[in-house]
């Protein structure tokens, strides 16, 4: 059996990200070849300074041959990016760098027809610049599917997903709408099916707390109590809305396979306190599964060989099939 290729974006530079790939390649085996894309003197650098010791195999774009991939080497892209020091502080200057390999990876999938994607940690506050709220909205834009897409957080005992993604709370109730829950129900569902072959039972928060407001035309009575109806009478397995300080509790939890939020960290911090590092950031609705650790660069861990690889073990693992 022929397994595809898994292409992987380094992401920032500065970060913990070659450190946890190099753990999980040391210590796990993967059927897909993996295809890094990444600075090869940075990769080479950090993976001496870090204490492993792996071969390379530089791939040429203009003479490739997939079939003959495997992981007995480390499979690179090069992409050019001068450094002075091995760890640096996170900065613009990455940015050309990042947006070169995110166009590798965006060309290459799509002329080779692949499906399996995978992006390093990104800073959103250099490399975004407010152009877009996160690496979700992003590859949204670059695959021509902007507002289509939905951010998961999975877990095999329970995900989540914010209706909306890195948005300030000031601005949250304005973007709430019924057609982005129904985007979300459907693609979470038909996620589910694909890879599970079942119909996911969703529960849906409120916005306010204890789903009440002291206004009679709520978030809730205006927008999420009709889409839920909706959706019920579209034979879709959701429930709510329900108070989001609850429906985290144990005996509610067993209820349910996802719960939809309506901002980020509504349901994203009680997803970490419950499972730490064991989940991956899912985003479905692209033209290929992408799928990132679920954290960020930790740049106060650079260098110290201490980070977890626990979510990317998780999403190499997913995709190796």
């Amino acid at each position: 059996m022929n397994y595809k290729p898994i292409i992987i974006v380094a992401g920032e530079p500065n970060s913990i990200f070659l450190e946890i790939f190099f753990k999980c390649i040391q210590k796990n085996y993967y059927k897909s070849p993996l295809i890094i894309i990444v600075c090869k003197k940075l990769l080479i650098k950090q993976m001496k300074r870090l204490g492993f010791k792996f071969k390379i195999n530089q791939i040429n774009l203009d003479n490739i041959s997939f079939k003959e991939l495997n992981n007995k080497k480390i499979n690179i892209i090069d992409v050019d990016y001068n450094f002075k020091n091995i760890f640096e502080k996170i900065s613009k200057k990455s940015n050309n760098y990042i947006n070169e390999s995110f166009s590798i990876a965006l060309k290459l999938i799509k002329k080779n027809k692949f499906s399996k994607f995978i992006n390093g940690p990104i800073s959103k506050k250099y490399f975004l610049e407010g152009k877009s709220l996160g690496i979700t909205e992003y590859l949204a834009k670059q695959s021509k599917k902007e507002n289509k897409v939905v951010m998961l957080i999975f877990n095999k005992k329970l995900s989540v997903s914010p209706i909306t993604t890195h948005l300030a709370l000031k601005d949250v109730h304005k973007h709430i709408t019924k057609q982005k829950i129904y985007t979300h129900v459907r693609l979470i569902t038909e996620f589910y099916k694909k890879n599970f072959k079942k119909k996911p039972k969703i529960a849906i928060t409120g916005l306010n707390p204890h789903c009440e407001s002291n206004f009679k035309n709520s978030e809730e009575n205006a927008i999420i109590v009709p889409a839920i109806k909706n959706l019920k009478t579209k034979k879709f397995k959701v429930e709510g809305p329900f108070p989001a300080d609850t429906i985290f509790m144990q005996k509610q939890l067993k209820k349910f396979d996802v719960i939809v939020g309506m901002y980020h960290d509504q349901v994203l911090t009680p997803m970490k306190a419950l499972f730490g590092f064991d989940a991956i950031n899912i985003t479905l609705g692209l033209p290929f599964i992408r799928i990132s650790p679920d954290h960020g660069p930790n740049s106060s861990m650079l260098g110290k060989n201490l980070s977890d690889p626990k979510s990317l073990i998780e999403a190499l693992k997913f995709l190796d099939k």
